[in-house]
């Protein structure tokens, strides 16, 4: 059997592999109720019986603020409770493990979709609001948000613990809390975008101390579940958040709870990036160089590739996200490449080539 199609247990939880699909935004609740619909259903159920080891849902904001635009996902409410309900009632049934991404947009919230235009902020005449971040510093090009009070901190923490309750209710298997791509958490600890004087800001363990408070607050809730977090393992600007700051922090975020680091890297400033396959291996490498379990993503997408990543010890799991777009049996293909059989439904087995 290859690495790649191999178990992993994290916690109470068995993968079937190591094999994941990474968060993907579908910015599709149309009613701006953030209650995710048949769209979401069918997309994630076909990621499931495609043959991933586990399939995580797009960003859910924790609040209606939260949220990166007003068709994204929530996990705040009873009524979203219900619909993710269903979601993961139907993933289990074709035998899947799925997780949900807890999110907090801060700055980067009340925006239009990536298709929708003019890009931009979207105004309070349009369905928008006014974006709260660690500080009144604005991303290039939206509105400038407002400083979060010590209060409203403290309201975050509480969010991601209640949203994390809904999602065990849900019957999610797995909790990831997004500090990375320059959404709230990951503002927090950049430099760059976090220029407060009290305890939430200046050194590195008090940039980290919203992050730690999610984590715990999280692992609080979760009982058995494994909890991911995921974080951007640079800025890719001078000054700002760094694989040494990441590492450092890493190891935090395991003290506080976490079984597993998911590395991506950029978001919270325009940067030039030079991307390739695999760009962002090395940060997830340095990550698990610090003793840390991690996952790797970034422009995997071949089945050889992957199984390198984990052969040579620079992940303990692969995450692909456009690859399952263009084809949600891809973890099915690579595993026949790899292994020489997989476990095809027996509906799809004529097509198993």
């Amino acid at each position: 059997m290859s690495l790649l199609f191999s178990p992993i247990r994290l916690r109470g939880t068995e993968l079937r592999n190591r094999l994941w699909i990474a968060p993907m935004c579908q910015y599709s609740c149309e009613a701006g109720d953030g209650v995710p619909g048949d769209w979401h259903l069918v997309h994630l159920s076909a990621l499931a019986r495609g043959g991933a080891g586990l399939v995580l849902t797009e960003a859910a904001a924790v609040s209606p603020e939260g949220r990166i635009s007003p068709q994204d996902a929530g996990v705040w409410d009873d009524a979203q409770e219900a619909a993710w309900t269903r979601i993961v009632q139907v993933v289990h049934d074709l035998g899947g493990t799925i997780g949900v991404q807890l999110a907090h947009a801060g700055r980067k919230a009340s925006t239009r979709r990536p298709w929708d235009r003019p890009q931009g902020s979207v105004p309070a005449s349009e369905g928008g609001w006014t974006a709260v971040a660690p500080s009144a510093v604005a991303y290039p090009g939206y509105a400038e948000p407002e400083a979060l009070t010590e209060q409203a901190v403290a309201t975050v923490v509480e969010d991601f613990a209640a949203a994390t309750a809904r999602s065990v209710r849900a019957g999610f298997d797995v909790l990831e809390v997004h500090a990375a791509h320059g959404y709230l958490l990951h503002q927090f600890l950049s430099p760059l975008s976090n220029t407060r004087d009290d305890a939430w800001g200046g050194p590195l363990e008090h940039r980290a101390r919203l992050l730690l408070d999610v984590v715990r607050a999280v692992r609080a809730e979760a009982g058995d579940r494994p909890v991911l977090v995921r974080l951007s393992g640079t800025d890719w600007t001078e000054g700002g958040w760094t694989i040494e700051d990441t590492a450092v922090v890493s190891r935090w975020a395991r003290e506080a709870g976490a079984d597993l680091i998911d590395v991506s890297s950029g978001g919270n400033v325009p940067a030039r990036i030079a991307t390739g396959p695999g760009y962002q291996v090395p940060l997830a490498g340095r990550v698990r160089d610090a003793g840390l379990v991690a996952s790797a993503v970034g422009l995997i997408t071949e089945a050889e590739q992957a199984e390198q990543v984990l052969a040579e010890g620079r992940a303990d799991a692969v995450m692909i996200a456009r690859a399952a777009l263009r084809d949600p049996n891809t973890p099915l293909h690579w595993q026949q490449r790899l292994d020489g059989a997989a476990p095809w439904p027996a509906q799809y087995e004529r097509a198993a080539v």
